[in-house]
């Protein structure tokens, strides 16, 4: 650690060899064989494995080590970041301890497991641990990780009421903060010009801690902002490195190769955030742009509609559906994907109301349905600015003009699904995105 940080800095430690890790694993095996060990000297030998890579073996060790010292916490979390899935987890011979219960509904929650994370803490809150500030922040961080902002601001907030001067899980509240303010916030670093800045003391905080997941991944993101995307790369492969389920740091790598142009290993970064969460429209809807790049318009159309289904927190999905449905020359799927999407966002304004009336000319079945549409939502649209009114008025007269069909298009409180030839239905299946590599 000293060689790394005094010559060459956090981002360039990868090129530092550590020639005693092997003469360690040496050493331990043989006391280890001899049964030498006692719990923290497991662990030492749980963390030269891992850092020789022998990964199978440093996950035995760390399960020895738990057993030899349940209430070593560190042990845990080693173990931790080396579990890919629950079929693994299931299959660890763990120590019946109560420390194992914060240990599983950890790894629920690092699962995307978030209804069986929240079950566990509830129940150690209910068995003692109710002022518990470190059940507090898991609990704040699984509302963050199923995108319920509000409550998880809630809670952070009333942690920092109990501990003040907390700075764990404080990175995940500032991006919490920044999603909520992010138009000021952007604005006020952009105006200051303290990417720079930011990054310098990324750099000194990870001098400090090598294994500081948050510092990476913001670190990245600072440099992506700096438009040093070789840095920003070398960053956000360190996140991965300390932990292979940090979605950020995978779907940073999909921004960073997406702004190279490099769509096919775009695609397979935006895949891996993808599998971490599959329920984030992020994911989904970087997904649909990079398979559209790639002229696979039909997978692109399935992400668009999932990101949809799944809640999109940026409301840039049905949008993006209805766009590609009109370059494919699809107007009704088209016409009908703006409509369900003005359903949606109706309070917003009528900013699109411009493409709606685009593919009304393409598609003149569709404007009875829209027209009943508009005046369900007439007051709105009056109380819009003279734009919104003279879009009523062409939208009529195109009405007008076009023969009403006699099919009852009307759309029910469950929206109709679009055509079955080109889009899923609204629940669909996860994606299969398995057969796409680079």
């Amino acid at each position: 650690d000293d060689e790394t940080v005094d010559s060459l800095g956090p981002l360039e430690k990868g090129q530092v060899r550590n020639e005693a890790l092997r003469e360690l694993r040496v050493e331990l095996s043989k006391k280890h064989s001899a049964g030498e060990l006692d719990g923290f000297s497991l662990y030492l030998y749980g963390v030269v494995l891992r850092k020789l890579d022998l990964l199978k073996e440093a996950v035995d060790i760390f399960v020895a080590a738990t057993h030899a010292l349940p209430l070593h916490w560190g042990a845990w979390l080693e173990l931790c970041n080396l579990i890919t899935n629950i079929e693994m987890l299931k299959s660890l011979s763990l120590p019946d301890c109560w420390v194992r219960d914060f240990f599983m509904a950890h790894m629920y929650t690092e699962l995307q497991m978030i209804k069986e994370a929240l079950q566990k803490y509830q129940s150690l809150m209910e068995a003692g641990f109710a002022k518990s500030t470190y059940i507090i922040s898991q609990i704040a961080v699984a509302y963050h990780n199923i995108r319920d902002i509000d409550q998880a601001l809630d809670l952070f907030n009333e942690l920092r009421e109990q501990d003040p001067f907390r700075i764990e899980n404080m990175d995940t509240f500032s991006n919490l903060l920044y999603v909520r303010v992010r138009p000021l916030t952007c604005n006020y670093y952009s105006l200051r010009s303290q990417h720079e800045k930011a990054a310098l003391y990324f750099q000194r905080a990870l001098k400090l801690n090598p294994r500081c997941l948050g510092a990476w991944t913001l670190m990245g993101h600072e440099y992506m902002e700096m438009k040093n995307t070789s840095a920003a790369i070398q960053a956000y492969r360190h996140a991965i490195e300390v932990n292979k389920r940090d979605y950020r740091a995978w779907y940073g790598l999909g921004q960073t190769y997406e702004i190279l142009k490099m769509p096919f290993y775009s695609l397979y970064y935006y895949r891996k955030a993808h599998q971490l969460r599959p329920n984030d429209s992020r994911m989904l809807v970087a997904l649909g742009e990079c398979y559209e790049k790639l002229s696979q318009q039909v997978e692109a159309k399935k992400c668009y509609w999932r990101a949809y289904s799944v809640g999109d927190v940026e409301r840039m999905a049905l949008l993006k559906l209805a766009k590609l449905h009109e370059q494919l020359n699809e107007s009704d799927d088209a016409a009908q994907s703006y409509i369900i999407y003005i359903q949606d966002i109706f309070s917003c304004g009528t900013s699109h109301f411009r493409q709606v009336v685009s593919v009304i000319n393409k598609g003149k079945h569709w404007t009875c349905t829209l027209s009943q549409l508009l005046t369900q939502y007439s007051s709105v649209v009056f109380q819009a600015r003279e734009e919104g009114k003279a879009l009523l008025r062409q939208i009529s007269a195109v009405r007008e003009q076009g023969e009403p069909s006699s099919t009852d298009l009307s759309l029910p409180s469950v929206f109709n699904p679009l055509s079955s030839n080109t889009t899923p239905v609204r629940r669909v299946s996860p994606l299969d995105l398995s057969s796409v590599t680079p």
